[in-house]
């Protein structure tokens, strides 16, 4: 494929954003390859500067969900715009979309909106150790939960793919309040938690930021049943899979309900949105009715809770979530066999519409068996993918989304170019 102008605004990026890139993974570093600079995108497809054409398995990492351009998210943030794009004063709209996301996440009974996952889970952490009085935070190995200090210990995601286990510029004290335990083991949480000096447990309760690893029999109701004896906060960190695997996340598709839930990526309809919320107890301990300091003059903006709405209404109608489910099965299903006919060793996980393919023999249930994945196997993959029309994610610890976008001959087309791929590798 062509990509002489891609190329060119790379070495221009280069000299004026660190990497090039805005956002670490986005470079293609750890797959071998360099960035794919898009310019535009429509339904399950992309096109880069260079005109080439590709099938798109990342969806911008998760939030779009119905694909690329959707005529009534442009509709709706077209008919917002004309009336203001922000006015750091509230707005009815702001007032529909927290009374929407309480309707689909009960356990939300008051939310605050902020403009990124990241804000989400630095706030949700604040929140709780103010309600608490306590300092010290558990997260799990390989789990990331956006960029604040205190989360850059033992991160998944980009800082996985970069093979940073930390951060320079994170204060040890940061590190030294944050308890790192292995996912899908509880009996770490409970030793963590019986110090009675945790505020807060956070965690994926679906994986995606190792790769896709899903919770074990049993394991977020234990983690409810710890948390709830030491009278420790659990919080959901949902910015990935809510509305995603379910339309009430997988607080819904598990039946627990957390102290408090993060949201991101789909809230926001492919804008900067994202949201926090939960017990009404803890919530008014925020200001202006608490002491706990949280603002943000973007917060709650109208084209993004524009957006959102109307997401999360298309969302809603009957038979969304199957559609997307058999989607996500079909391209699982073949990817494994892809695989299995080229005699190379994988492991498929997913769950509806998210599918990581970890080059390993070892069953993946943690970050540390995801460690085990060969890397380089998927970087040939990656760059094998792309060039025969597919875009991956550039990471072996992502996920692939398949979006409402996605047809049956897409899926195929990726399935097919799968096999070639494999083959060659």
């Amino acid at each position: 494929m062509a990509i002489q102008r891609s190329q060119a605004i790379f070495e221009r990026a280069k000299r004026v954003i660190p990497g090039g890139v805005n956002s670490p993974v986005r470079a293609c570093r750890s797959v071998g390859a360099d960035p794919l600079f898009v310019a535009q995108g429509d339904g399950a497809y992309i096109t880069d500067a260079d005109g080439n054409q590709y099938i798109d398995m990342i969806g911008s990492w998760g939030p779009l969900i119905l694909g690329h351009a959707h005529e009534q998210i442009l509709d709706a943030i077209a008919e917002q715009m004309a009336m203001g794009t922000t006015f750091g004063a509230p707005t009815e709209i702001e007032v529909r979309f927290a009374e929407t996301i309480r309707d689909a996440y009960p356990s939300m009974e008051m939310v605050r909106a902020v403009s990124s996952g990241t804000e989400a889970t630095m706030s949700a952490l604040r929140l709780a150790r103010g309600f608490t009085g306590r300092d010290k935070v558990v997260k799990t190995d390989g789990g990331y939960h956006g960029h604040a200090d205190c989360f850059l210990v033992a991160a998944g995601s980009g800082a996985a793919t970069l093979g940073i286990p930390g951060s320079a510029g994170v204060p040890e004290g940061a590190a030294r309040d944050t308890i790192v335990v292995p996912y899908n083991d509880l009996a770490a949480v409970e030793a963590a938690c019986a110090t009675k000096e945790v505020a807060a447990v956070i965690i994926e309760p679906i994986a995606g930021n190792m790769g896709l690893v899903l919770p074990a029999a049993g394991y977020l109701q234990g983690l409810r049943d710890i948390t709830t004896k030491h009278g420790t906060l659990l919080i959901f960190d949902e910015v990935i899979s809510g509305f995603r695997c379910a339309f009430g996340g997988a607080q819904a598709l598990f039946g627990i309900t957390p102290d408090l839930t993060c949201l991101g990526k789909i809230v926001g309809g492919g804008l900067p949105a994202a949201v926090f919320g939960g017990r009404a107890d803890v919530m008014q301990k925020l200001a202006p009715l608490g002491p706990v300091y949280q603002a943000g003059t973007l917060s709650g903006n109208p084209l993004a809770m524009a957006a959102g709405l109307t997401v999360i209404d298309i969302l809603a109608r009957p038979g969304t979530y199957e559609r997307l489910n058999e989607a996500g099965d079909r391209l699982a299903k073949g990817l494994a066999a892809a695989a299995a006919a080229a005699k190379i060793p994988a492991q498929v996980n997913h769950l509806g519409s998210m599918v990581t393919m970890f080059f390993t023999a070892t069953p993946v249930v943690d970050y540390a068996t995801a460690k085990t994945s060969d890397t380089a196997r998927f970087g040939a993959f990656f760059r094998g993918m792309r060039e025969a029309g597919v875009f991956l994610p550039p990471s072996q610890y992502e996920a692939m989304f398949v979006s409402l976008a996605h047809t049956d001959e897409d899926l195929a087309k990726v399935i097919a170019a799968a096999k070639t791929v494999l083959a060659a590798i």
